[in-house]
């Protein structure tokens, strides 16, 4: 059950949406970007391994922040920061329904689509976590079959002899071809995200030391196989310029197969994708900017609940208007790099908090990384944030003002600094700030 859950979490829009970005990258050598992006993803995911041995409490990566360093403002910071990433991570899912998949059953300005649609989802939210869990259950089935229905496609193609492989070996690009291919990587990295939230699954496990490096590794090893097959598949088949021209790239995969599969049938399947991984990031940002107001690291207000159903109104409210001002005014790829840039700040200060923390023993039974697996994780996340690799300057513009926004916050909410002054009364709060399990 931790596999499927830890998988759910990594299959979403990422994959449906960005793949003709990458492709205008790289050409035909979508799958490099992938590979690179699983080995650097899966780099990371030893740290948190690691430090969810250590620590098995359901705070994630601000929790692991606070054990190696002790400094309040860098541990609210780092929380922040996966909100804020949850925030823009809705904002393009919201920005990707607007594209071609709906075009196949109606015509509407994306804009005007991305802000109905996050509407709806802090509806969906604001019934309930119970009922937001049942639909994403059933929305992670349709998209993975939809991706193994991609990987049939490519199987038949490879059996009949049809489509030209050799294009999928061929690299294209505008500029120098190593800056290309990180280019693509921090797109394709957007696709592996969600691993890192399965420390929050720790306290639900019942040997969580034992089981959840193997289902983290697991999860992460079978996405990330999916998702070569995939890239593969759609270079094979389909020109990169066609890809890289298109808004709905899995479905034009679709079209130029000889499997009779209806194209909207499957792009019914891709905006559920979508729609997915839009619900769980908006469930996520709201649950735990609920849980720091009530905690006192932000202003209480965020704290008020929906009389009746008892969920976060307020939260729910703070993050549809930033997520609405997000789709509003940034496009796809900006908005998924910019999601990328936020996390490789807290995936940087994961890998480095589980070196500052390998003076203490790992618990009996408990995994422990090599030392040069968070090195080299924390290193590749400074080059991928960097200016080098991003080409858009809106990318860290939005980066920026999210992470002033939070500052501005801490230093507003008086006596927040309290509450991580000792180990043990900064793990009860974080633990009970971290975002839902599901």
């Amino acid at each position: 059950m931790l596999l499927f859950l830890v998988l759910g979490d990594v299959l979403g829009s990422g994959i449906y949406a960005l793949i003709g970005q990458i492709a205008a990258d790289v050409g035909g050598m979508i799958w490099v970007p992938f590979l690179i992006a699983f080995a650097l993803a899966f780099l990371t995911g030893t740290a948190y391994a690691e430090l969810v041995g250590k620590y098995p409490r359901a705070a994630g990566a601000a929790l692991y922040a606070n054990e190696a360093f002790r400094r309040p403002f860098l541990t609210f910071m780092v929380g922040f920061t996966v909100l804020s990433a949850g925030i823009t991570s809705t904002a393009t899912a919201a920005r990707a329904i607007g594209g071609k998949y709906l075009a196949e059953f109606m015509a509407a300005p994306p804009v005007l689509v991305a802000v109905v649609f996050i509407l709806l989802t802090a509806v969906l939210n604001a019934r309930g976590i119970e009922e937001s869990a049942r639909v994403n259950l059933v929305l992670t089935v349709i998209e993975l079959a939809g991706l193994l229905l991609i990987v049939g496609i490519g199987v038949h193609a490879l059996a009949t002899g049809a489509g030209k492989p050799e294009r999928a070996f061929e690299l294209r690009t505008e500029g120098p071809a190593p800056l290309a291919l990180l280019a693509g990587t921090t797109l394709a990295l957007y696709a592996m995200l969600g691993f890192e939230n399965s420390v929050n699954l720790v306290e639900e496990a019942r040997r969580p030391r034992r089981d959840l490096p193997r289902a983290l590794f697991g999860g992460m090893f079978i996405a990330g196989t999916v998702y070569l097959f995939v890239a593969f598949t759609c270079a094979m088949l389909v020109d990169p310029d066609t890809l890289a021209g298109s808004g709905a790239p899995l479905l034009e995969v679709v079209k130029a197969s000889a499997v009779p599969v209806p194209s909207r049938l499957f792009a019914a399947v891709a905006l559920v994708a979508v729609a997915n991984t839009a619900l769980m990031n908006m469930v996520m940002a709201s649950r735990l900017v609920y849980g720091m107001a009530a905690q006192g690291a932000i202003p209480a207000v965020f704290a008020r609940v929906l009389p009746g159903r008892r969920t976060p109104l307020t939260a729910i409210g703070f993050v549809t208007v930033l997520a609405v001002v997000l789709a509003s005014t940034g496009q796809l790829a900006g908005l998924a790099d910019t999601t990328v840039v936020l996390l490789l700040l807290v995936f940087f200060v994961v890998n480095s908090s589980a070196l500052a923390l390998r003076r203490e023993p790992a618990p009996p039974g408990a995994y422990r990384a090599p030392t040069w697996a968070p090195a080299l994780g924390a290193l590749s996340c400074a080059v991928l944030a960097s200016p080098l690799v991003h080409r858009e300057g809106t990318v860290y513009l939005r980066a920026l003002g999210l992470l002033a926004f939070a500052a501005v916050l801490f230093h507003a909410q008086k006596g927040v600094g309290s509450r991580f002054r000792t180990r043990e009364s900064s793990g009860a709060a974080l633990q009970r700030v971290s975002p839902p399990s599901d």
